[in-house]
């Protein structure tokens, strides 16, 4: 999928308000060759979805080893809204908590003292993270209104064809 393509999924008026959403499942390959399927906290920057974990995290070898992902944004309501992406993972550590850590947790309920006692929390736990940063190399989007799973798409296709002819 060229980037233009990809752009053009990306900046429809649903996909971003899913972007916006606190949390995706993300897929990659295990070091033991199976697959995995995480929830993860993420931060979209305009460009890129940020993930950020602990520098002793499980999914860093995998991710190492072989880099390419896939993320899943979804909803919770019917008729679900999906926006699905796949991309290559770049790991950067850095030391102390990135910005992005912070902010992906703004939409959650959360009192004042309960969002400063959070964060002294995080501030303390960790000494460093490891930033997850996916570039979208393809996208779909899915509101099962306007569009539909490929396989979806394919039956109703085949269907008109039957009745046409």
């Amino acid at each position: 999928m060229d980037q233009n393509a990809v752009d053009e999924v990306l900046n429809r008026p649903l996909s971003r308000e899913l972007l916006a959403r606190d949390l995706a499942r993300l897929a990659f390959i295990a070091p033991d060759g199976t697959p995995r399927s995480i929830p993860i906290g993420i931060f979209w920057n305009g460009t890129e979805i940020v993930m950020c974990t602990a520098t002793n995290a499980r999914k860093l070898p995998a991710l190492r080893r072989n880099p390419a992902v896939a993320l899943t944004i979804d909803t919770e309501s019917h008729p679900p809204k999906v926006l699905l992406l796949r991309g290559r993972a770049e790991l950067d550590l850095v030391d102390g908590i990135p910005d992005e850590y912070l902010r992906w947790n703004g939409t959650y309920e959360m009192t004042p003292e309960q969002r400063a006692e959070w964060e002294e929390g995080v501030q303390s736990l960790y000494d460093g993270m490891v930033r997850v940063v996916v570039k979208p190399t393809w996208a779909k989007l899915i509101d099962f209104e306007t569009t539909l799973p490929t396989a979806i798409e394919e039956l109703m296709r085949r269907q008109r064809d039957r009745q046409r002819a």
